[in-house]
């Protein structure tokens, strides 16, 4: 996935579509704008949401409000938007959640055709992590040690269906071995078992453990994604260190309610790039373990449609159900 910031900003003045909708577009907005987060205020995805509203109100000159709308894994919130007008007024703060939910249950709505992507935002690179006592100081040290001792490994699962799980998954598949998912209610009790010594293995955001590893409670082997962490870029990916075509990753976008008008998107797509680029967003997103992530609409697009494969596949092979 993409999070270089070379990637190309579309604005109004070079978008080529510009249709009949061009007089609403130069009157839009003239109100306040819903940012709906489908998670609980505090999370993540809510202070993320909550660091780049703040530039866009500013650049549209009208509020973008953040409206947590919290419940069945995002779903609840995505429906939301998913069935609003689409006017420009109510958008979502979308995450590749979405993409798993749809491998793993029936959606009351579709990814794809009933959303528009807005802006990528940003990607949170996941680490694989082991406890020190693992004697393993490589992806291919590792797979040797899970393999030559068959589920006596634990990874630290931050939930059923979580990115963290489906990523634990992949690698299980690809390396053909063996290791435990013990299950836990969140990123923070499976993060305390992992540098307790409970569990011994796990993929993790690199926001939630860097200072685990800083500290040497924790052994970092890999990054999940394509391209190495600019957070840590002497960490290899889990590609180079022995699992080519290995690569999941964990982003944050907006998309809008399907039909909106491309000026609109246009519209919007710019003023997220421009608080993007913001000195203070940058260094809020770097001090949370965020990469900005930025680029045309179709970027995110794009991405959603590989994701919903690749995930679909996972759970398929990895026979993963919901508890």
């Amino acid at each position: 996935m993409p999070v270089s910031r070379r990637n190309l900003v579309v604005s109004l003045a070079s978008a080529p579509w510009l249709g009949p909708s061009l007089a609403q577009a130069q009157r839009y907005p003239d109100k306040p704008i819903r940012l709906v987060v489908p998670y609980a205020a505090g999370g993540g995805t809510d202070i993320l949401a909550r660091t780049v509203a703040g530039r866009v109100s500013e650049f549209l000159g009208q509020s973008l409000v953040v409206d947590n709308k919290g419940g069945a894994g995002g779903n609840i919130g995505a429906d939301i938007v998913a069935k609003a007008a689409p006017d420009g007024y109510t958008l979502l703060m979308a995450a590749n959640t979405i993409a798993i939910n749809a491998a793993l249950q029936k959606l009351p709505f579709d990814p794809v055709q009933d959303f528009v992507p807005v802006a990528a935002l940003a990607a949170a690179p996941m680490v694989l992590v082991v406890h020190p006592s693992v004697a393993a100081n490589s992806v291919r040290e590792l797979v040797a040690q899970a393999k030559a001792a068959p589920g006596k490994l634990n990874y630290s699962n931050p939930g059923n269906g979580t990115p963290q799980h489906l990523a634990a998954a992949l690698f299980s598949i690809m390396a053909g071995a063996d290791i435990t998912h013990i299950v836990y209610k969140g990123a923070g009790p499976a993060t305390a078992d992992l540098v307790a010594g409970q569990t011994q293995v796990a993929f993790m955001t690199l926001a939630a453990v860097k200072q685990h590893i800083d500290a040497g409670k924790l052994k970092a082997l890999a990054v999940a994604t394509a391209q190495r962490s600019r957070t840590m870029p002497g960490l290899p990916t889990v590609a180079e260190a022995g699992l080519p075509g290995y690569q999941v990753d964990l982003w944050f976008g907006v998309m809008a309610p399907a039909k909106m008008p491309r000026e609109l998107v246009a519209r919007l797509n710019t003023e997220f790039n421009r608080a993007l680029v913001a000195p203070e967003v940058g260094e809020r997103l770097a001090a949370l373990g965020y990469e900005a992530w930025m680029g045309a609409p179709e970027i995110l697009g794009e991405q959603m449609k590989r994701d919903l494969i690749k995930y679909a596949d996972i759970v398929k092979r990895g026979n993963i159900k919901l508890e």
